[in-house]
């Protein structure tokens, strides 16, 4: 009974998912309350320290304090390791580091890793898990030389090779930590072209699902892409597309945003916005002197957020692919939601309407809990806060650090389900699927 117990609780892949990130966010902010921590060496109070590793662990880059004046290089440490597990699953690296122990991966193991990875087979699991690995470091090392390069004209080289590899890191993680300062974030880089495009490559890169940068990659050898793939980069650039042109049209004239700016630079300050908004949470636009327009359409980007399988949150872009076809052939008069010449099942259209509505449940439910703990603050400006705790952004109006106790616990659970997932906190807290042995008889309701 005992064994029993211990197999239901370990050893269900959801379940151990949301074990895992709560035993690894636990670890964080036992280590962030360490006089070595802070530069005060008072180390962090608990519930700061739990938001912390929450938002570093859960990869958001929400914060109260902030990161580069409160904590002393060790705390830092403690962040980048969070965001880095957080951002890969720590699944990937137990993984890793058994393989090169020479374990052999248990059927368990597969598909815990599965679940972590959000694949739909355990084939082929414990190699891509490898060129995970091999990926990120390869993208973090050059990012990070790139980034130290330009850094290095503005301060002590071996300041700027730490920010250089600190903000590479964070940002293909799409964890949004910086060390400017003060909440400053990138924004004395809002021109820099080398800045923009490395960034916005690096954020893109660990947006897209790493299932999709491992079927680029071998498109050479291949030359054929799944659906998923197709869908995801369509969905991707679009969206990109998109939000670069209307933030671009929304704060070409505004004074506290871009007014001041070249035309190359407003362009690339579009550009940013527009891809950090999909889960990143760095920021070279002043957030809090956005048009409510252009606030709005951010909220919508960070709701949509980055693809399966990666390393952001949002309830995804093939989600919302799938319920705008599904939208679509509703208009037509047809039955079957069709992308690339493929059928879409109606399972997973009804899975994306349930991701959709879960994520959006969670979102207003928060909002409401915060207008409660957080009176006489803009209501956009909580509605904001809640979107991207929820889909792990870390973009904030400013109301972070000013949050109460009750308001940093709401955030904190907020991105914590986030990150692992609304369905996956249902399925592992729900009893196993029962067999259905008889249906009801069909009714007809009016809709619209």
């Amino acid at each position: 009974m005992k064994r029993k117990l211990i197999d239901t609780i370990f050893f269900d892949p959801p379940k151990a998912l949301v074990l895992g990130f709560a035993f690894i966010i636990m670890i964080g902010a036992f280590l962030l309350t360490l006089p070595i921590s802070t530069r005060d060496g008072q180390g962090l109070s608990w519930i700061n320290a739990i938001f912390t590793s929450t938002s570093a662990t859960c990869v958001t880059g929400l914060v109260v304090v902030d990161t580069g004046t409160t904590f002393t290089t060790f705390g830092q440490m403690v962040i980048l390791s969070l965001i880095q597990v957080g951002g890969l699953g720590f699944m990937t690296f137990a993984t890793f580091f058994a393989v090169l122990l020479g374990k052999k991966i248990s059927l368990r193991q597969r598909l815990m890793l599965q679940e972590s990875l959000n694949t739909v087979s355990i084939e082929g699991i414990v190699r891509l898990a490898k060129l995970i690995l091999y990926f990120t470091a390869t993208t973090e090392v050059i990012g990070g030389i790139l980034l130290s390069i330009r850094f290095a004209f503005d301060m002590p080289l071996g300041k700027a090779i730490y920010y250089g590899f600190f903000h590479a890191i964070s940002n293909f993680n799409n964890a949004g930590f910086d060390l400017m300062g003060e909440f400053a974030s990138l924004t004395g880089y809002v021109d820099d072209i080398l800045v923009n495009l490395v960034v916005c490559t690096m954020i893109t890169l660990g947006g897209i699902g790493f299932i999709v940068v491992s079927e680029v990659w071998e498109y050479r050898f291949t030359r054929r892409l799944s659906l998923h793939t197709k869908i995801v980069l369509a969905t991707s650039a679009i969206l990109t597309g998109l939000g670069t042109v209307l933030i671009l049209l929304f704060e070409y004239n505004n004074p506290n945003t871009m007014s001041e700016l070249s035309p190359v630079g407003k362009f690339l300050g579009a550009l940013y916005q527009s891809v950090t908004s999909r889960t990143a949470g760095s920021n070279t636009l002043n957030i809090a002197g956005l048009q409510h327009s252009t606030l709005f359409l951010i909220i919508i980007l960070m709701v949509i957020g980055a693809s399966p399988g990666s390393t952001g949150g949002g309830i995804k872009t093939t989600t919302f692919a799938t319920l705008i076809g599904a939208v679509i052939t509703q208009i037509k008069g047809k039955e079957d939601v069709i992308f690339f010449r493929q059928r879409i099942a109606p399972t997973m259209v009804y899975k994306s309407l349930t991701v959709t509505m879960s994520g959006l449940f969670l979102v207003v439910m928060v909002t409401m809990l915060l207008n409660i703990t957080e009176p006489g603050r803009d209501f956009l400006m909580i509605l904001f806060e809640s979107a991207s705790a929820f889909a792990t952004v870390g973009l904030s109006m400013g109301l972070t650090p000013e949050l109460s106790v009750p308001g940093k616990i709401i955030i904190a659970v907020t991105m914590f389900a986030g990150r692992v997932g609304p369905l996956t906190i249902a399925f592992a807290l729900a009893q196993r699927k029962q067999k259905e042995y008889f249906r009801y008889p069909q009714g007809k309701i009016m809709i619209g």
